[in-house]
């Protein structure tokens, strides 16, 4: 093997498929690689054909132009693939065995992973706590909308499927995975989601309606979304959630009309730092709105899940506060009413095991709720532009020809 083809960032609001080194074992310098990670063995690593990768959120806040992402970066992080080659260090997974990859990259050895915290590995970035596949400031490992990639810590990193002709057959369920069903499910399990809830998710995106099947799959009594996007917000009413359209106003006005109160017990952030107003200002970008009202609508001793993704770098930032990451919020209020908050990468380990399982025995129907859509690799770049025009759709690319086969 020597060629390989990836979706790749070229500038804000520009991606293109490219011709890119196949993968070895050892870490390359390239854009987006830590200095301090070049030249870093893999023997624990295998070489994966993809088998389907998906364009995540995150993924499109760095096209937007809106992270410190360097051009040539070969994004991807949401991977699931066939193994082909396995390192000399790899016991377990063996060639042929279809995985799923968590977006966290971590070693399996350090305090945190021990612990289960494998969003926060201590020894895969050197610059903080925390790495994951083509991703801004996550150490330079190369990304997966890729035909072919580079898996670390193979044995403990790799998610089996257990029949390789069953986890085909429900590939575009499996692909979720690798971080939008996790992540979702965190936002849901962190906000306390139990037999009962009642929950509002802000934000109608692929991560709020995973995160929408988690509560539903948790046992809430009712699930309200509020996003600004109408083809969004029928989206998840397709599956049985209340919906609020926040252009139209306080959420907590029409949370009122569904519940007849104006709070909820369990509020998730699935909008993140790119976050608009609500009723007059919807047009107009407000990075705390969404935290903020959130905390207002959440009854007093509830818990607030925030999978949102949020930044410590942002060019865009609508002021010199945002651009480093500081927004203002009413943390008095979250004081004052004893909530709980939960932040950070999901663990995908903790919950992906258990959601495969959900899918293998037909518990959740994941890809039907983010209308899951498989696209040739060569679609990336229209498929970009589509999800950024608010697409109420999961894009999943195809790189190998698996999905139509």
């Amino acid at each position: 093997m020597s060629g390989n083809r990836a979706v790749a960032y070229k500038g804000p609001g520009i991606v293109e498929v490219v011709d890119t080194p196949y993968p070895e074992f050892e870490l390359k310098d390239g854009p987006g690689v830590n200095p301090a990670n070049v030249g870093r063995k893999v023997p624990h690593g295998v070489i994966l054909r993809t088998v389907s990768t998906n364009i995540c959120g995150s993924d499109q806040h760095m096209v937007r132009g809106r992270t410190t992402a360097p051009e040539g970066l070969i994004l991807g992080h949401e991977i699931t693939g066939e193994v082909i080659e396995v390192g000399p260090d790899v016991e377990f997974i063996k060639v042929g065995d279809i995985v799923s990859v968590p977006f966290n990259i971590a070693c399996g050895r350090c305090r945190n992973c021990k612990e289960g915290k494998t969003g926060i590995c201590l020894n895969v970035n050197p610059d903080r706590p925390g790495s994951a596949y083509g991703y801004v400031d996550m150490g330079g490992w190369v990304g997966g909308q890729a035909e072919y990639v580079l898996v670390p810590y193979a044995d403990w990193n790799l998610l089996k499927f257990p029949d390789r002709e069953q986890a085909l057959e429900k590939i575009l369920d499996l692909t979720m995975l690798s971080d939008i069903f996790p992540t979702g499910f965190h936002g849901a399990y962190t906000a306390g989601v139990r037999p009962g809830s009642t929950v509002y998710i802000a934000g109608a995106g692929p991560v709020g309606v995973a995160a929408a099947v988690g509560a539903q799959l948790l046992g809430a009594a009712c699930v309200i979304v509020g996003d600004l996007n109408p083809d969004r917000l029928a989206q998840v009413r397709s599956f049985g959630c209340e919906t609020v359209d926040v252009s139209k106003g306080d959420p907590r006005d029409q949370i009122e009309q569904i519940l007849g109160v104006p709070e909820v017990e369990c509020g998730v952030d699935a909008v993140g730092f790119e976050a608009r107003g609500h009723g007059a200002d919807a047009g107009h970008e407000a990075p705390a709105t969404v935290l903020n009202s959130l905390m207002d609508l959440t009854e007093a001793g509830g818990s607030l899940g925030i999978p949102g993704l949020y930044v410590t770098g942002d060019p865009g930032g609508v002021d010199e506060a945002a651009k480093v990451g500081s927004l203002s919020i009413r943390l008095g209020l979250g004081w004052a009413k004893s909530l709980s908050f939960a932040t950070g990468q999901c663990p995908v380990m903790k919950y992906n095991r258990q959601l495969m399982q959900a899918i293998l025995h037909d518990k959740v129907q994941i890809a039907k709720a983010v209308n899951a859509t498989a696209i040739p690799l060569d679609e990336a770049p229209a498929a970009y532009a589509e999800f950024d025009q608010g697409a109420a759709k999961k894009y999943v690319l195809d790189p190998n020809g698996y999905i139509t086969a």
